[in-house]
């Protein structure tokens, strides 16, 4: 993203402004009637900013998580921002975008160069973000010409509403039947700088199949409650299988194999609440309460998903019943950062890009999701160098030799999935056509079972694991291999 669009970007509040005093109702009210009789009074520097910070709020809701597709009631109170992004849709043709607003006041704050507000200068439209580009060459040719420019002006949006046809009572509305297939952004925007608007918004969002029925699922997402229904059953049938295993060789499984089922016993409950999630949301627009199950076991989830990954990684319950000083502080360290990083997820979920804090939040998340990341590789790194030590004072070259193999090949396929699944997943995310959103989510559930696979068959309880047991007659065929895995270095 351009440096100029970010500097732009935070000096007009699209980062994080700090609160300001809410508006009275009577000021707001009395402020209404009053601006309702002005002229129109065009703030330059205010529009080209709207039309700038428009283009950063697309850039990022194309790289950032929004909220789920649905309906959605979102409170803004005595924000001044040019630009406020509500919602993202993929509409087919015959779609329809609903917007309405109640509550709806504002007020000048102290010190502006403000006198009065025209309401004309302030309301909602929705785009397509194929032609956002259009808005930027506006705003760049206003910008060089010395113009004006407002982005609710523009001849590629299309206006919902304008607070100036806000109702007495301060409800405004409007719907729009989409005429053309495409990505739609439905945005609010005020063309004069500094002007704090209140209000509660609720948007709506829906295709029409032949039926008649809505669909609040975008195009791209549509193929999600089946994708992730089947995930969880392959995850409840793997749990089983894995049950199976513990219980026949009972004499040889650890606590960290209990640990390891109730990763996937989470994995699994998750994904069927996020099918059942998904499900409710495309018939009804709102989740009816799956969505809090889908965050308590994503929650569990994660924290189990790196544990057992720092757990295997040191060897616990396999090599050693305890963990070293520096062991527990990595787990230590990890598991309130997991907390961290699932509160971010839900507040980015159920709040959307129009809360203000909803940038912080995503760079919390990013942050604290790299430094978890990060962690993990410590405890794989001291195994390894541990072995390779012991492999030249413990007279245990075979099994020395096998078991660093397998932390090499742990600490390969630790790294891919990691890297896939935090980076390149979003990049492809980041091109893919809004119609196939959905195949993001296939590779991460493919590539998050495939790992699963990886990790459970090679650390599952047999007599013969390499963690556990490796005859005497390889020790002296090991011995001139083990030499060589010096080179290995990381």
């Amino acid at each position: 993203m351009p440096q100029f669009y970010l500097r732009q970007a935070q000096a007009r509040g699209t980062g994080i402004p700090h609160p300001r005093p809410r508006a009275s109702a009577v000021t707001s009210t009395n402020q209404q009637k009053s601006s309702r009789d002005q002229p129109m009074q065009l703030d330059r520097s205010a529009m080209t900013a709207s039309a700038v910070v428009l283009a950063v709020a697309a850039s990022l809701a194309a790289v950032l998580p929004t909220a789920r597709a649905e309906i959605k009631t979102t409170s803004i109170v005595s924000d001044s921002r040019s630009v406020i992004l509500f919602e993202e849709f993929g509409f087919r043709r015959g779609g329809r975008a609903a917007v309405t607003a109640t509550g709806v006041g504002w007020k000048v704050p102290e010190g502006s160069q403000i006198k009065a507000v025209n309401p004309t200068l302030m309301g909602f439209f929705l785009i397509s973000n194929s032609l956002i580009y259009q808005i930027n060459n506006e705003s760049d040719y206003a910008e060089a010409t010395g113009t004006a420019f407002c982005p609710l002006t523009s001849k590629y949006v299309q206006p919902l509403f304008r607070f100036k046809e806000i109702a007495p009572d301060g409800t405004g509305k409007g719907s729009l039947t989409i005429d053309a297939d495409d990505k739609y952004t439905v945005l609010f925007s005020s063309c004069q700088d500094g002007v704090e608007v209140t209000m509660e918004v609720r948007t709506e969002m829906f295709n029409v199949r032949r039926s008649g029925a809505r669909e609040y699922l975008p195009v791209g997402l549509l193929p999600l409650p089946g994708i992730f229904a089947a995930a969880s059953v392959v995850h409840f049938v793997f749990l089983g299988a894995w049950l199976y295993v513990c219980v026949k060789h009972c004499r040889t499984a650890e606590r960290i194999h209990a640990v390891m089922g109730a990763l996937l016993l989470f994995k699994a409950l998750k994904l069927a609440c996020a099918a059942e999630d998904q499900w409710y949301v495309e018939r009804t627009g709102t989740p009816h309460g799956w969505d809090v199950a889908f965050y308590v076991f994503g929650f569990f989830k994660g924290i189990l998903l790196f544990t057992v990954i720092v757990l295997i990684g040191t060897g616990w319950s396999f090599l050693k019943p305890y963990l070293q000083e520096r062991e527990k502080n990595v787990l230590m360290t990890i598991i309130p950062l997991q907390v961290i990083e699932n509160i971010a997820s839900a507040v980015i979920g159920e709040t959307g890009p129009a809360g203000r804090d909803w940038l912080a939040w995503n760079q919390i998340f990013l942050l604290v999701d790299v430094i978890c990341c990060c962690a993990v590789f410590f405890p794989i790194i001291w195994s390894i160098r541990n072995l390779r030590e012991a492999s030249k004072t413990d007279g245990k070259a075979a099994r020395n030799l096998q078991k660093l193999t397998l932390f090499k090949q742990f600490y390969l396929v630790v790294v891919c999935y990691l890297y896939f699944t935090r980076i390149a997943a979003s990049a492809v995310a980041a091109v893919l056509s809004y119609k196939y959103q959905w195949v993001v989510n296939v590779s991460i559930e493919t590539a998050s079972l495939a790992f699963y696979v990886f990790v459970f068959y090679n650390f599952q309880p047999v007599e013969k694991n390499p963690y556990l047991y490796v005859g005497d007659d390889e020790e002296e065929a090991a011995g001139g291999q083990l030499e060589m895995e010096s080179t290995f270095e990381i």
